[in-house]
């Protein structure tokens, strides 16, 4: 692991309960690829309403999950040290299967291009090794 959930708190400024990140495991060298993961246990708040006899993690919350890892990344890059992500667009998103109480949500972002102060990233989050979600997502940097 190369940050928990407080060394999280202190690169992106989200807080529970909207805080989708429990850890960081892995940075590539060049820094464009992250891996992070948000161990569900079922407490969540959301699961008492989505749905109430079937429970299931919201997409757009899968979603949000992915960019605050893309954010760890991108707010780890020296030039944005103390500034804030901020989501400037999703393309292309897709949700493949179900998440579920207990279930381990595995979190992956690829920086594919930044081009006028906006990152470009393929994100995919998977379950047990399959795939639960696959897009892109756009992330500008804000003061």
């Amino acid at each position: 692991m190369l940050y928990n959930k407080e060394q999280i708190k202190k690169i992106i400024p989200q807080r529970e309960p909207f805080l989708f990140v429990d850890q960081i495991n892995y940075i590539s060298e060049d820094g464009k690829t992250i891996e992070g993961e948000l161990n569900l246990t079922g407490e969540e708040y959301f699961f008492k309403g989505h749905f109430p006899n079937y429970p299931v993690m919201p997409g757009v919350l899968i979603v949000e999950a992915l960019a605050q890892v893309g954010s760890v990344l991108l707010l780890s890059m020296p030039a944005n040290i103390g500034k804030v992500g901020m989501f400037a667009g999703i393309n292309k998103i897709r949700f493949k299967k179900e998440v579920h109480p207990n279930d381990k949500l595995v979190l992956k972002g690829t920086f594919t291009k930044n081009k006028l102060n906006l990152y470009f990233a393929e994100v995919e989050a998977s379950v047990n090794g399959e795939v639960v979600c696959v897009g892109e997502i756009m992330s500008a940097v804000s003061k």
